[in-house]
């Protein structure tokens, strides 16, 4: 999950193959017996959906409204951490971390701020940018280590279903 500016990987969200990342896949090779590079397999696809869909959310987010874009992201998201429990081969978190929760993201990803920013600022459009990814940021810093926490202290499961509840909860106040 390399980037300078996230990494979600349907358990959180990061910047780069860090720690937090470890622990998550603990859990899952401790249960499943994958190896690592099965589960950074995930991660990979994870980044190159993301960033293929990055250009075709900005598609979308002409085409359609920012609302219906946000929202069909949204519930990719939680699609893809919620079937996330009921995993039992790796291929399965492949197709839901990566494919599902990679598209999801992808399409709120940079491109998202960016249409924000210019459609509702037509002045200081720098600083609406800066305070996005400052925001994008201080997201990480709060959500990732919380997500661990969880990890550590209940299961991988939980953390899915609290990402997955997120996802959900947001949907409602895009409408």
């Amino acid at each position: 999950m390399a980037g300078s500016h996230r990494h979600h990987f349907g358990l959180g969200c990061g910047s780069g193959f860090s720690v937090h990342h470890r622990r998550i896949f603990e859990p899952l090779e401790a249960e499943f017996g994958w190896q690592r590079s099965q589960l950074s397999t995930a991660v990979t696809i994870n980044l190159v959906v993301y960033g293929l869909a990055a250009p075709f959310a900005a598609t979308l987010l002409k085409r359609y409204s920012m609302r219906k874009v946000a929202m069909a992201a949204l519930a990719l998201v939680a699609t893809g951490a919620g079937l996330s429990v009921f995993i039992s081969h790796y291929w399965q978190l492949w197709l839901l971390w990566g494919v599902l929760v990679g598209l999801g993201t992808g399409a709120m990803a940079l491109v998202f701020g960016s249409v924000v920013a210019n459609r509702w600022f037509s002045k200081r459009r720098g600083l609406a940018m800066g305070l996005f990814s400052g925001a994008n940021a201080a997201g990480q810093l709060i959500f990732l280590p919380s997500i661990v926490a969880i990890i550590e202290n209940g299961s991988w499961r939980i953390a899915a279903l609290v990402v997955t509840a997120f996802a959900l909860l947001i949907i409602p106040f895009l409408r």
